[in-house]
């Protein structure tokens, strides 16, 4: 029975922090270090590549090609590199076709051996990288042409090694994609006074940079968005996020599509196991073990800490009115969230509760990948965000 009070009072109370007690938290130490902020040099152009990954983009391939190549930034100084991922439509030819049309820009054309997702072909085609800096962005992520150079003026410091930009939505008229908009909004200013106070724990894989020679061959089934600020904090360095780096997408406009991005996400949700228990020496990583749990670990164990708290509340409802207060709390939400499925209600609350539910669904379907040998380095994009 102590067990039992002991698993519900630790997983209720790390839903707690994940949603509501860390983001309270957070914006109270942003006021506390309000004077800290993160020196910019515009002054600092160093040779930059700019990597984007393709497979099977010819819907926006070349659009991407037009807004890299009005980036303010010394044209003698920026490349600009189209990694492939064997992709089998019009992208190659698209790209090919540019490179001659358009002799005056630094454009090149990287194709990867075969198909094995993002990260490999970020991997293969640095390999051929000769500049200072590496920035790296996603075909359908529209840049502002000042993103560049904000990126490497936020490279004033020497300890820092990653810089994300701001990912903002275009079709914020959509509920699939406001639901998602809010939450983002809410999240990158958390970033902000993470990065602020110390190092991010999240990237955003729409735009951000590192340098070339800090880069760092991950497993194909790596994300650099989750790894690259993570892999960076434990070696001492920092990543950061600057608001005014902005790239622009679409969100999903279905809740379909956002529920596989959400899955894709969660391909490595387990590995918040041992990553977590890297990053809790508080001694020697400082703010960073406390921003990961409670920015990751936390949001990461939601799917975990619901059904856990699930359990244990009825098997002790009956024996204690707390118990029994919070049993029917959790049932009158669940009723709720499947009443709201079945007539498609759509106020407020509604929209939140269901966007909420969606990502633990996500992760329980990740999990469940894992377990079942089904998780890959690839995914089909989702084709309403082109």
């Amino acid at each position: 029975m102590i067990v039992n009070n002991i698993l519900f009072f630790i997983s209720g109370f790390m839903i707690f922090w994940a949603m509501i007690g860390y983001p309270i938290c957070i914006k109270i130490l942003g006021k506390i270090y309000k004077d800290r902020e993160i020196k910019k040099d515009y002054n600092f152009t160093p040779t930059v590549t700019v990597m984007i990954v393709a497979h099977n983009e010819e819907k926006v391939i070349r659009e991407k090609l037009d807004n890299v190549c009005k980036l303010d930034y010394p044209k003698d100084k920026i490349k600009i590199l189209v990694a492939s991922d064997n992709s089998t439509d019009l992208t190659n030819d698209i790209v090919n076709k540019y490179i001659l049309e358009h002799p005056e820009e630094n454009i090149s054309l990287y194709l990867a051996k075969e198909r094995k997702g993002k990260t490999n072909a970020q991997n293969e085609a640095q390999k051929t990288v000769t500049t200072e800096f590496l920035v790296m962005t996603d075909a359908n992520a529209m840049l502002e042409e000042n993103a560049v150079k904000e990126l490497m003026a936020s490279f004033f410091e020497k300890d820092i090694a990653y810089v994300t930009g701001c990912l903002k939505y275009t079709n914020n008229e959509n509920s699939t994609a406001d639901k998602e908009n809010t939450y983002w909004d809410s999240d990158v200013k958390i970033r902000d006074i993470e990065g602020r106070i110390q190092t991010i724990t999240a990237g955003n894989g729409a735009l951000y940079a590192c340098r070339n020679s800090e880069y760092y061959d991950f497993r194909p089934i790596d994300c650099h968005d989750s790894a690259m600020p993570l892999y960076y904090a434990l070696k001492g360095k920092r990543a950061i996020n600057n608001m005014e780096a902005v790239a622009y997408e679409k969100a999903g406009e279905n809740d379909g599509d956002e529920f596989k991005r959400k899955v894709r996400m969660n391909r490595l949700i387990l590995d918040v196991f041992k990553n977590t228990w890297k990053s809790m020496n508080i001694f020697k990583y400082k703010w960073f073990s406390f921003f990961y749990f409670g920015h990751r670990t936390c949001r990461y164990l939601l799917w975990l800490n619901h059904l856990i708290l699930l359990v244990t509340n009825v098997i002790n409802f009956k024996n204690n009115n707390l118990f029994l207060a919070t049993f029917f709390v959790q049932l009158t939400i669940y009723i709720f969230l499947i009443l709201g499925i079945l007539f498609q209600l759509q106020n407020k609350y509604m929209k939140l509760l269901n966007y909420y539910f969606l990502t633990v669904l996500a992760q329980w379907v990740g999990v469940i990948n894992i377990l079942t040998g089904k998780v890959k380095p690839t995914w089909e994009k989702a084709e309403s965000t082109r």
